[in-house]
């Protein structure tokens, strides 16, 4: 498994604010109540278009805010519904809040959806506000505020062609002159320790993806060297690349290092002995390769076939390219019978959050008080400050939420300086 992972930033669109407008009644005063409603704000909804494989689209633009709905109107006209943005993802997306780590949705199948981030709903106009006692108010709401959030987008790739091996025996090397990967390489054993991807174009324009994974040590499926997290990876890819050491530089016997790394993949999982095998015989411009490479055919008992080749100086690549793409072809994925506890992930679209606190008040060095938190910033949002009525309105749900008994608790006295987002107004007992 190998992860593309990029962090991007998503909004939903705010509610459309809610109108206050009269219509003339000959039995009130000031006029009926007339004002409509606004429209919701848009959803930000990840769908799976299988066409995709990456996100490097999310690369290049990584905020996606949806449209607001559209303001209420006159004559109790609602304003429109926003359409809903639709954000295509690759099959195999994991989406998970950049703060709290939670996965939100793991898209695995063409065409499912997730909302990401909710619209705001309109806001009220003046009509919803109507009473007996208060038969045309001059109060309306503002739409409210869309979900706002960073989140986190895994990708899980699958290789179709994993390249194993000892360590050192040039695995890097051949990645990095078949494709545009640049993995380290270095004349030491383990310089891979995560796998390396790179995406192989063949000369009549096939193209797969191959995978330098990190090299197996005799012990591997018992968790030595890098054990197990090297397995795991060789668990997904459709077709095994060999590349052996044909030149025995290291005093390593070739026919013995492949009967060794075949063994470990055995051990570790019996299906991985399912998979199409092909021997890539690498540095055999090194002395002594040709009569070594004698020797392992005279001993080999399978029917793999073998390419000879030098990774360094680019000898029979063509011919193990179209051999690779021929395989890949033929060879169909291979489920994993333990996906979901691998990943630890349940599939689940979407995942509603807690309700979040409603405010907090803490204390600035000038003395004043500063209350925050996303359900007391809503209601700030949603109210309409150029009515008096709606400013009382929100002084009444400020006091219905606790926060004049907190800020007393927390020392305010009269004539104290209170803000609130970009808002600021004096205490008063």
């Amino acid at each position: 498994m190998f992860v593309d992972q990029t962090k991007i930033y998503v909004k939903g669109g705010d509610g459309g604010n809610g109108m206050v407008a009269f219509r003339r009644e000959k039995y009130v005063p000031n006029g009926g109540p007339a004002g409509g409603d606004g429209g919701k704000g848009a959803d930000v909804v990840f769908e799976v278009n299988e066409g995709l494989r990456t996100l490097m689209d999310f690369r290049y633009q990584r905020h996606w805010k949806a449209p607001r709905g559209e303001h209420g109107m006159s004559k109790n006209q609602h304003g429109k519904n926003a359409k809903d943005m639709i954000v295509k993802v690759p099959p195999g997306t994991v989406v998970m809040d950049a703060e709290t780590k939670e996965v939100i949705a793991d898209l695995v199948e063409n065409g499912q959806r997730a909302v990401i981030a909710k619209g705001g709903r309109g806001g009220r106009g003046n009509s919803r506000f109507a009473t007996p006692t208060n038969p045309a108010p001059e109060l309306a709401e503002n739409g409210e505020p869309g979900q706002e959030r960073d989140v986190v987008l895994e990708l899980k790739l699958l290789a179709d062609v994993g390249l194993v091996g000892f360590p050192s025996v040039g695995k890097s090397t051949l990645l990095s002159v078949v494709s545009s990967a640049k993995p380290k390489i270095a004349a030491y054993h383990f310089t891979t320790i995560v796998p390396n991807l790179g995406m192989v174009e063949t000369e009549d324009n096939r193209s797969f993806v191959m995978a330098d994974l990190p090299g197996l040590i005799e012990g591997a499926s018992e968790g030595v060297g890098l054990g197990h997290q090297f397995l795991r990876h060789i668990e997904r890819t459709r077709v095994i690349v060999h590349v052996i050491d044909m030149s025995a530089m290291e005093g390593r016997d070739p026919y013995e290092d492949y009967l060794t790394i075949n063994k470990e993949l055995e051990e570790y999982n019996l299906r991985l002995t399912e998979r199409p095998q092909i021997i890539v015989a690498n540095k055999m411009d090194m002395p002594e390769a040709e009569e070594n490479l004698q020797k392992f055919k005279e001993r080999l008992e399978e029917d793999f076939p073998i390419f000879p080749i030098s990774a360094l100086s680019r000898k029979g690549l063509r011919e193990l390219l179209f051999a690779i793409a021929d395989k890949v072809e033929q060879t169909p994925e291979f489920p994993l019978d333990h996906e979901e506890e691998e990943t630890g992930i349940n599939r689940v679209l979407y995942k509603h959050e807690a309700d979040p606190d409603a405010f907090y008040i803490t204390r600035e060095p000038d003395g004043s008080f500063v209350i925050s938190g996303e359900k007391v910033e809503k209601l700030f949002k949603m109210t309409n400050f150029q009515t008096e009525e709606s400013i009382r309105r929100f002084a009444r749900q400020l006091r219905g939420l606790g926060v004049d008994e907190a800020l007393r608790k927390k020392g305010a006295k009269d004539g104290d300086t209170v803000k609130l987002l970009e808002f600021e107004f004096e205490f008063i007992e």
